[in-house]
């Protein structure tokens, strides 16, 4: 059937209207009134409950171990800066005598539950929807935190570690679900800062958990840490709740969302007002270069992340007789300059593909160049510090700060090869960095093995440094910012032409395999 074509060339490409000629598209409606915009918002809400939730045992578990109480061994410190004051604050004895083995399977046991459900959850919220999913599963993870003071205490280490599990169960959806999500939301014009502020609930969650678990475990009720779990159980509950009725699966089922704006994130996103829903391409992804891409970037950055926010903390006790965690301001600072630098660096990519001065392949690269280069330069530069605890802090935190600039890189890739799939690919990536992550602790263990001196843990870093720099290099060789063949844009059914007319002989865009692409609307149409 005839459809109206762009008096532009190349306006339409992989399957949906290039993001600088979206500015044409854009919908009347504007400001925080948009749909879309409480979309994103309940989301970084969500993510910061998941952060908190998933933190706040850390802060708990040292008001609840009776340190007094547990045999400890010396802790062997290097000399190199013995001129320094360790500074070391346990706080007030707890009820629970657990070693630190014990402390260990209990902050471990949400992980497990969590990385276990990821590729799960991203199948079925393919098949059924994601939110129902992100819902429900954040509910039972705030209802189950509740039941935490009272497994602790009647069911000891084991029925705790099960609390936490089952925690873990529920908080798998929030990742590969909110992916999914935002696929069938944001136009591709706006992913960079929309995907950025959603992610950045993640720091702005640990931002607010750490000193104000801190200050409830002193001053709470019920005995203090308990209070932690009710406080945040009760926020969580009411955001699962909030979220359930007021956020739709996506803006064509939603029944108060301004016609044109569902027309504009339609159109935009899928070039129809028609979506359909293919089974998922497995053999195909597997076969993605640009796929295994986001994988490597993915896999690198926890690994790095990781070795900067627990081994170099670790580094600087050990070492530099730092602790760290005895100054609540000091140990958020990391995380807020990631959270500021994630949403500064998201508007200036978004900038970069609306400006039409680079594509959105290369602004993908360049930002993430950035989040996954500067931490691995910083971890190098940490390790030629000597014993200047300062300049080792200021290096800490402007490392994790330039890794915000990843959520405006690969973090956010899966939404451009693949709208229709982006939930599970973020499901499988997230997955496998998850459990590289845990690399980072076991390999710097292994490489210190009771010999904390500045050349053992130059090691350390200079690995983390090198892991950064290789996946990072890995995702700018084959990293891509095109919508895939795969995606299957050449099914989407699209509606005829308002102004009937024909296609006058311009040659049809092309996917990343070379075939045609489907052809995107007129900017006239979308207002009409």
């Amino acid at each position: 059937m005839p459809f109206r074509r762009s008096k532009l060339n190349h306006r339409h490409r992989d399957g949906h209207v290039l993001v600088w000629e979206q500015n044409k598209l854009q919908d009347k409606k504007k400001g925080w009134a948009t749909t879309r915009y409480f979309v994103t918002f309940m989301l970084f809400l969500g993510m910061a409950n998941a952060y908190v939730m998933r933190t706040n045992m850390s802060v708990a578990i040292v008001a609840m171990v009776n340190h007094t109480a547990i045999q400890k061994g010396e802790e062997i410190l290097d000399d190199e800066c013995g001129d320094r004051e360790l500074e070391v604050d346990n706080g007030e004895d707890g009820e629970f005598a657990w070693s630190s083995s014990l402390q260990g399977y209990i902050l471990s046991s949400f992980f497990y539950g969590y990385v276990i459900t990821q590729i799960p959850f991203g199948i079925l919220a393919k098949k059924y929807g994601a939110l129902r999913f992100l819902g429900w599963g954040m509910l039972i993870n705030s209802v189950f935190a509740f039941l935490v003071p009272v497994a602790a205490r009647e069911g000891g280490v084991y029925g705790l570690c099960a609390v936490r599990f089952i925690q873990g169960l529920g908080e798998g959806p929030i990742v590969p679900c909110t992916h999914a999500l935002l696929a069938k939301w944001i136009p591709p014009n706006e992913r960079s800062r929309m995907g950025a502020a959603v992610y950045a609930g993640a720091q702005f969650g640990t931002i607010i958990s750490m000193p104000l678990s801190g200050l409830l475990a002193e001053y709470g009720f019920s005995g203090g840490w308990p209070s932690i779990f009710y406080v945040f159980g009760v926020v969580g509950t009411i955001w699962s709740i909030a979220f359930l009725f007021l956020v739709f699966e996506d803006p064509s089922v939603h029944p108060r969302i301004d016609e044109r704006e569902k027309r504009y994130i339609n159109d935009s996103l899928w070039g129809t007002d028609v979506i359909k829903s293919p089974p998922i391409p497995f053999k195909s992804i597997m076969k993605s270069l640009p796929f295994y891409a986001i994988l490597l970037a993915h896999m690198g950055h926890n690994y790095g992340y990781e070795t900067l926010m627990t081994e170099l903390p670790t580094y600087m006790k050990q070492v530099l007789r730092f602790s760290l965690k005895s100054n609540g301001l000091l140990s958020s600072l990391p995380y807020l300059a990631m959270w500021l630098f994630s949403m500064f660096i998201s508007v200036v990519a978004d900038w970069m593909i609306s400006s039409k001065r680079f594509s959105l392949t290369a602004t993908r690269k360049i930002i993430n160049s950035i989040g996954q280069y500067g931490p691995g330069l910083a971890l190098i530069a940490a390790s030629y510090t000597g014993c200047d605890r300062a300049l080792t802090l200021a290096i800490l935190t402007i490392g994790v700060g330039f890794n915000g600039g990843i959520y405006s890189g690969f973090k956010i890739n899966h939404l451009d090869l693949t709208p229709r799939f982006a939930g599970f690919l973020m499901a499988i990536t997230n997955c496998l960095a998850n459990l590289a992550g845990l690399l980072a602790p076991i390999a710097a263990g292994n490489l210190i093995n009771n010999k904390p001196t500045m050349g053992q843990w130059q090691i350390v870093f200079f690995i983390a440094a090198l892991v950064y720099i290789v996946c990072g290099t890995f995702y700018n060789v084959f990293g891509s910012g095109e919508r895939q063949f795969w995606d299957n844009p050449e099914n989407d059914e699209h509606k005829p032409s308002l102004g009937g007319n024909e296609n006058n002989g311009m040659t049809p865009a092309r996917l990343s395999n070379g075939n045609g692409a489907p052809l995107a609307i007129t900017a006239s149409e979308s207002r009409q």
